[in-house]
């Protein structure tokens, strides 16, 4: 399984999202390693199909599924949904979800 943390230097969110991910692997009981990409500017972001910071991809999906590219790159923060509240990083339910899923 490849697990990758895309992020820019200086996004107020990433380090949040890094627990979360380190989390939720544990409690799935997956040793994998965390790649840690980073993005330097707007063209990267384009390159790297980056769709804010913090972005977690599990063997090249999306944790929110595919459906998140469609929003488009750019070179910014990301906000995720975590019920009725809206969060700089995807929760560790959310992470768990994209672990166990069969086909993302």
């Amino acid at each position: 399984m490849k697990v990758e943390l895309y992020y820019f230097d200086g996004c107020p969110s990433w380090q949040q999202a890094l627990d979360n991910l380190k989390d939720a692997l544990r409690l799935e009981q997956v040793s994998d390693e965390i790649g840690m990409v980073s993005v330097v500017d707007g063209a990267d972001a384009q390159t790297k199909r980056f769709t804010g910071s913090p972005t977690i991809r599990i063997d090249g999906v999306d944790v929110e599924g595919p459906a998140a590219e469609a929003r488009g790159y750019a070179y910014g923060c990301r906000v995720y949904h975590d019920g009725d509240r809206v969060v700089g990083w995807p929760s560790v339910g959310l992470r768990r979800q994209a672990l166990t899923r069969d086909t993302l």
